[in-house]
């Protein structure tokens, strides 16, 4: 995204965050705003004019919102509603980065209604994991990304997939990532782990050892970790028998490589 529209996006998450704290129901709106924010999305996909509207700066933050709600007001729930004309008040360098920012709204409104669910943690495995299933599953991912299939159709293989193996949130999530993916569908549900990690203050850990860690050495990973790093972690492990012993971990752009495969290279390279 340009400057503009991360600010943009800044500003409408903030509101999101105000708007979804607490409340009555507060599971069900959170839940249900961010499923209608994808439902809108959709309809602007489908109308170029439209989405262009919205996101038109020679107009006022007031009349795109005016816009937003004779197009919207009254098929969605208020709170949608409010995010929505907050978010075509902001000012977004391209349409398409509007559309990119309701995603990511839509997106936070969910796992906000897994955290007041206490279920947080559970989408972030689950979606690291599904992450991880699409990079193995080739066959699966090539389904997925088949370009002459439609989003509805490619919503309902990986829901048939997933039936009643994952938390209904992550489903969610996943179908719309599939549907509408803003990048490779494998990094799109890693970075949406990585989200959810962070709404939970924590950052990302991606471990790759040669054998599986146990639950005592990831604990320990994690708070190893976050001592050097200063922040809580959030440890996403798989395995890799290549690495024929210890670990790559990658915080952030920093890879730190203990691996005995890593270990051999930088000796054959100093040894040549």
């Amino acid at each position: 995204m340009h400057a503009a529209s991360r600010e943009a996006l800044a500003n409408a998450t903030r509101t999101l965050d105000a708007t979804l704290s607490g409340g009555t129901n507060a599971v069900a709106v959170a839940a249900q705003t961010g499923t209608e924010l994808f439902d809108v999305v959709e309809v602007l996909d489908g109308d170029r004019a439209l989405r262009v509207a919205v996101a038109d700066n020679s107009a006022t933050p007031e009349q795109r919102s005016g816009l937003v709600t004779a197009v919207f007001g009254g098929k969605v729930t208020e709170t949608t509603l409010r995010t929505l004309t907050d978010a075509a008040a902001q000012v977004w360098s391209t349409p398409r980065e509007l559309r990119a920012g309701l995603v990511q709204l839509g997106r936070r409104a969910l796992l906000r209604a897994a955290e007041q669910q206490n279920q947080l943690a559970q989408v972030e495995d689950e979606l690291f994991r599904l992450s991880r299933i699409l990079d193995g599953e080739k066959q699966l991912t090539r389904l997925l990304g088949d370009r002459t299939a439609t989003p509805a159709a490619k919503r309902q293989l990986l829901a048939n997939v997933l039936y009643g193996k994952v938390n209904s949130i992550t489903e969610t999530l996943a179908l719309q990532v599939i549907g509408r993916p803003d990048s490779n569908p494998i990094d799109d549900m890693a970075n949406l782990a990585a989200a959810a990690a962070d709404i939970n203050g924590k950052a990302v850990a991606h471990v790759v050892s040669a054998v599986a860690l146990n639950e005592v050495q990831e604990q320990a990973l994690a708070q190893k970790l976050g001592r050097i790093y200063g922040r809580e972690m959030s440890i996403h492990a798989e395995v890799d028998p290549s690495l024929l012993g210890g670990m790559v971990v990658r915080v952030g752009d920093e890879v730190i490589d203990g691996s005995t495969s890593g270990k051999l290279e930088r000796l054959r390279t100093h040894l040549v």
